[in-house]
Parts: C-alpha cells; structure tokens; sequence
C-alpha cells in the first residue's frame, strides 16, 4: 500500500488524523436523528371522529357527546344520527332495531395529544383511508437513501470534501423546509432529499476518514464511527421526549447541519484522491499540512512531486482502468458473491427497517423502546468487530443472519399483550 507508507511518514495516528475523526464523527451523531425521526413526527395517536358541527346544542359533557355520536372503539366513522339511547344507564340496544347507520369523518378527528402535542398525522389527518400515507412519506425517504448513493459517484469525480460539504447544506436546508412543509407532499419532497443527503453524508464520512487513516486504525475507526451513529439513537429519544411538537423536532436535529457545512470548508481533502486525479502538487500541500500538525514538520518538507508519484504509481496506474457495474457479474465467481452480498444487504435492510422504523408496534413506551435499540447497539458492535478479527467475517456474517432471524421468528410467537 504506497499511500499507508506516506502516511507513515507524515506521522501515521497522530494529532491530524484525531481531530479530523472527531469533526467526521459530530455529523453522524445526528444522523440517526433524521433517520429514525419519522417515528416521533408520524407517531400515530388515539384518534375518533368529531362530531357534526353544532352537535352539542343540547349542552352535553364530551364523554357523553362521543358517546351519541362515535361507536364504541371506532376511529373512523361516526353515526349518521345522534344515539340518544345510548345515555340511558344500561346503554343497550334496542332488540328491535339494527345497528344505527355510521358515516365516515367528514368534519376530522380529534386526538389525544397527551404523548405528541402535534405530528404529522394529527396536522394532516393521515389516519383510516389516509393512513398508508405514512408509509409513502417514510418509503419516499428511503427512496432518497437509495439514489444518494449517486453522491459516491460524484465524490470520485469532484472529491470527497467538496461532495461532503454539499451533503451537510443538503441536508440542513432540506431538513429545515421540512419542517415548514405547508403541505403533505411538499414535506415528502424535502424528506426524500433529505434521503439522499443523508446517504451522500454517510459514503463521503467514512471515505474521508478512512483515507487519512493508517491501515491498522481503520477497522477501530469505523467501529468509532458506528458508535457515534448508536450514541445518536440515545439523543433522538431524549430530544424528542423534550420536543413533541414535529415541526419543532424536525428544526432542532436540521440546524446543527449548518454548522457542519460552515466548518466542513476547513476539512482536509483527501491527498489520495488528489493524486489520483492528478492534481499532485495540491496532495503535496496537503500532505505537508498534515505532517506540520502531527508534529512531523522536517518530514513533510522532505516530500516532493517526484517522491510522492514513485510511492503511488501503482496505485495511479490501476485507477486508469476503469470499471462497471457489468463487472460485478463478468465471471462466475463475481457473480456469485456479487448475488450473495446484495441478497444480504437486502435482507438485513429490510429486517432492520422494518423494525426500527414503526416503534409504535411494539405496543410500549416508544421512548424507551428506541433507548432500547440503541442500546443493543452497543454489545452487537463489541461483538462483531471482535469476532471478525478472531473468527473471520464469513463466520460471523453467517451466525448473525441466523441469530437475527430465529429472533424475529420467536417474536412472532410471543402472545400478543407480553411483548
């Protein structure tokens, strides 16, 4: 590896590459805030019609009104006519009558908003015929996710700092706006590119990390990284329990993204990159810069154009060949594991997801339901790195599929009410 032995020479895990994991690190903290934000903003609440206007002429208590009005535990339709019946102490039926013609909502729902003082479903409405629209709003997202991974592309092309520092302006300015969306499909274009930055944010935090890094620090450097990630899952529970207000909520984890972009321009682009592109006498001073910092001044001033392309001209040679996605599947071998680790990521996406993003279907305090699977985090990450280094990835990638997966189906047997 040419480029680990001029970073060797600049000074290898020194003060440089320190700070710039830590200022790399602060962006992902927040980022599971916005990736499981959907569960506090689109919490669905008790919800039951209101009735017609001017239904309460007679003066009734609410509980009495809801009663003429809303079929016990209905959510979604209403009596045509009020039940007067229904106030006399027993509440029966009458025997000879059949159950009184409802109606759907046509003046709203009232909600309970004891837990979330405002979401937006209760804003919208999003509930009985319009409930699979929260599902559109959160699949929009995801689907943002999926084309960001574009920003890796252009990361290539135009450099990994200059890609990163567009993603956090991305992501703060999207995140803002939705948080002003006057309407339900505005907020799901903010949110679908809000995705995409956020996957742009992702690739480029750990490229330019791990570029910088020594090659014995990059394993520890991204288990950090992914820990940042878990710390973050911690944050989102305590900030949405202390802003239940989803306009308010999407402001709050939007803004820091500002201050990510501002102090994105002093990041250091990664001298790889440069030299790669031919842009050498740009990695020359970047690399000098980092020598300087990691105390190794005389070293970096002994470097030079010539010294720097004789340690990378294999690598520069290799990056002219270039590659497609048809390569993935040009012989056998390649296609085998190209299958096997899209089918993996398929799999394990698509599990996890489906999980972390509907906490409220475990029937249970969603706050500290999403502690709690933060805090899984934590010994599965421990695990993990541990095992691959000692017991190999295949082994460790198998047992994990298998494990997760005799979990989820155990859920299923659980009784429902002792989840």
């Amino acid at each position: 590896m040419a480029f680990a032995s001029l970073l060797e020479h600049v000074g290898g895990m020194g003060r440089f590459q320190v700070l710039s994991v830590l200022l790399l690190s602060l962006p992902v903290l927040m980022m599971a805030s916005h990736n499981l934000l959907q569960n506090f903003t689109a919490a669905t609440s008790e919800h039951r019609c209101r009735p017609r206007p001017g239904a309460n002429a007679s003066g009734l208590d609410p509980e009495a009104l809801l009663r003429v009005w809303v079929p016990r535990g209905e959510r979604c339709r209403r009596f045509v006519t009020p039940q007067w019946w229904l106030l006399e102490a027993n509440g029966s039926e009458p025997t000879n009558s059949s159950w009184p013609e409802t109606e759907p909502c046509g003046d709203g729902w009232s909600y309970d908003r004891s837990v979330f003082t405002s979401t937006i479903i209760t804003e919208w409405d999003l509930v009985c015929s319009s409930r699979g629209l929260k599902q559109l709003a959160q699949s929009l997202y995801m689907a943002g996710v999926l084309v960001g991974g574009v920003f890796g592309g252009l990361s290539d092309r135009f450099g990994r700092r200059s890609v990163l520092t567009w993603c956090y302006l991305q992501m703060a300015a999207m995140g803002t706006c939705s948080s002003f969306a006057p309407t339900f499909s505005v907020y799901c274009l903010f949110r679908f590119l809000t995705g995409m930055a956020f996957s742009g944010i992702v690739l480029n935090s750990v490229s330019l990390s791990l570029e910088w890094m020594p090659m014995h620090m990059r394993a520890l450097v991204g288990t950090f990284m992914g820990y940042c990630y878990t710390a973050g899952q911690f944050l989102l529970a305590g900030v949405a329990f202390a802003v239940p207000d989803w306009r308010q909520l999407q402001l709050v984890v939007s803004l820091p993204f500002f201050g990510f972009f501002l102090y994105s321009w002093w990041l250091t682009e990664s001298a790889r990159w440069l030299v790669m592109v031919g842009r050498s006498h740009q990695a020359l001073r970047e690399l000098q810069k980092v020598a300087r910092i990691n105390g190794k001044k005389e070293e970096g001033d002994k470097l030079d154009i010539e010294t720097l392309r004789s340690h990378m001209e294999k690598e520069m040679t290799s990056s002219k060949t270039r590659h497609t996605v048809a390569d993935l599947v040009r012989t056998p071998v390649l296609r085998r594991i190209s299958f096997c680790l899209c089918f993996v990521w398929f799999s394990t996406s698509f599990a996890y997801y489906g999980l972390a993003m509907d906490l409220q279907n475990f029937e249970f305090n969603i706050y500290v339901i999403q502690l709690i699977f933060g805090a899984v985090d934590i010994p599965a990450k421990l695990v993990s790195i541990l095992t691959i280094t000692y017991v190999g990835r295949r082994f460790t990638q198998a047992a994990a599929l298998i494990l997760a997966g005799l979990a989820i189906l155990a859920n299923v047997l659980v009784p429902r009410g002792e989840t």
